[in-house]
């Protein structure tokens, strides 16, 4: 195994763990105005489904972090980002123009980043991880 394929998956999951818990952080800090922002997007009781939504996050991101249960946390990601992407940015539903565009913008980011983590539940987390190492594939 070179040192590519022995490296790339640790530091991919890293990638990933880092997006989601950045957006937490920045989410959970901006808590009255996500919430705000949930109700205009429709979504019922916001301030228990952000509360749900950053717990789900940072579950996520440890399981890509450690490499611990991996593809479950990788499935619980994959879920989330396309359930959170239809209902926040439902770019199909908005006349402006340039709105509809930026919002397509980051429903096409996030369906890319639920790709990465289909392919973590396809391949596994590699063999820098706690999943790899119980297994004995170290």
């Amino acid at each position: 195994m070179s040192f590519s394929e022995y490296i790339s998956p640790l530091v991919g999951r890293l990638i990933l763990a880092w997006f989601f818990l950045s957006q937490a952080i920045y989410y959970g800090g901006q808590w009255d105005a996500t919430v705000q922002l949930m109700a205009l997007k429709g979504v019922p009781v916001p301030p228990v489904l952000l509360m749900l939504s950053l717990i789900v996050i940072w579950l996520g991101s440890l399981s890509l972090i450690l490499g611990f249960q991996t593809r479950h946390g990788a499935v619980l990601l994959f879920g989330f980002t396309v359930v959170v992407s239809a209902a926040m940015h439902n770019f199909w539903v908005i006349q402006d123009h340039m709105a509809r565009a930026a919002d397509y913008e980051i429903f096409a980011r996030n369906m890319a980043i639920a790709g990465a983590l289909l392919l973590l539940v396809g391949m596994g987390p590699g063999p820098v991880a706690i999943d790899s190492i119980k297994r004995g594939k170290r």
